[in-house]
């Protein structure tokens, strides 16, 4: 263990906080991870990976079933859904030290805002966007694809300055880059959370609306047409709010989602356990934030009302027999 780094919590040890802090983990970083329902076969088997990248990585892990047995951490990073972020605060105050940095590592807009009011003053908030293909396969066992990347970028707390901010940042992204992670310091982190939902928007909902994975989307021209067209608006949203968003950066994750493996959107694998879709953060803020300011999406308007409605049906009605039933955070 690496006993002169900082200390890392995990809140949300799903596949995204799995993997990150496992990857934390095996590096030599001393972690400490919070589970709710995989706390007993986390503790009696660790956390196992099974990576297309990494190859096989198995481990005991510091596991807790309670924020308040944990030690304070220098860093956090939240893995869980934004749906349950109005749970998050006390959790955090938990387990925070003082100055701790606060990563979120979720998807969407509005995320940071929502969580800023409910945390002291004292405690650096950052956004962390995840480029990468991983589920949760069984408890405590996370399957990863390919990709992997997170970027950070600061939202708001103490550090006064700009140099301050960005400091804090490359910090984060150098912890990443220690457990061998792609991690880019972010300077507009509103911009770049406009970037992810390039891609967020249309695959999460379509993998929905549609029952398909990536590579059944991508073969067929009708649903293509509707990617293009959904990332065509995205990009018009993030311009009408100030944000120009790189030349040919849609056409460019349109490419690389074509050559990825086969991949099940977290969103669909929300709607396959009857869990909350994350509509608010991916669909509602970023129309309502280009409505304020002039830009209306109607494409993004109709996918985000039918999978509403899909939400409402989903909470009441079984699961449907024969779908996969891992977990994507």
């Amino acid at each position: 263990m690496n006993t002169s780094s900082p200390r890392i919590g995990v809140i949300g040890t799903g596949a995204i906080g799995g993997f990150y802090g496992l990857m934390l983990a095996r590096a030599g970083f001393e972690v400490h991870f919070l589970l709710r329902s995989e706390f007993d076969a986390v503790q009696h088997n660790g956390l196992r990976l099974d990576s297309a990248v990494h190859g096989a990585v198995q481990m005991k892990v510091a596991a807790y079933a309670d924020a308040a047995d944990m030690p304070p951490c220098d860093w956090l990073l939240v893995g869980a859904k934004t749906t349950s972020n109005a749970e998050l605060a006390p959790l955090i105050v938990k387990v925070a030290a003082p100055d701790a940095k606060v990563v979120l590592l979720q998807n969407g807009l509005g995320v940071e805002e929502q969580l800023r009011p409910l945390l002291p003053a004292n405690l650096h908030l950052l956004g962390g966007l995840c480029f990468i293909c991983v589920n949760r396969e069984a408890p405590g066992v996370i399957r990863h694809q390919s990709l992997g990347a997170v970027n950070l970028g600061y939202h708001s707390g103490p550090a006064a300055d700009e140099d301050s901010r960005q400091q804090i940042v490359e910090a984060g992204a150098a912890l990443f880059h220690g457990a061998g992670i792609d991690s880019q310091a972010m300077s507009n982190l509103a911009q770049a959370r406009w970037q992810k939902l390039v891609w967020n928007v249309p695959y999460n909902g379509l993998s929905v609306l549609l029952k398909a994975s990536t590579t059944p989307l991508m073969a067929d021209a009708d649903s293509r047409a509707l990617i293009q067209a959904l990332m065509a608006e995205v990009v018009q949203g993030a311009r009408a709010c100030g944000h120009e968003l790189p030349q040919g950066y849609a056409e460019h994750l349109f490419a690389v989602t074509q050559k990825m493996p086969d991949y099940w959107p977290s969103m669909y694998h929300d709607f396959v356990q009857q869990r909350p879709l994350e509509l608010a953060a991916i669909y509602a803020e970023p129309l309502a934030q280009a409505r304020a300011a002039g830009c209306e999406l109607p494409k993004m308007q109709v996918l985000y009302q039918a999978l509403a409605f899909i939400d409402r049906q989903n909470s009441i009605a079984p699961v449907v027999a024969g779908l996969p039933r891992d977990e994507t955070p």
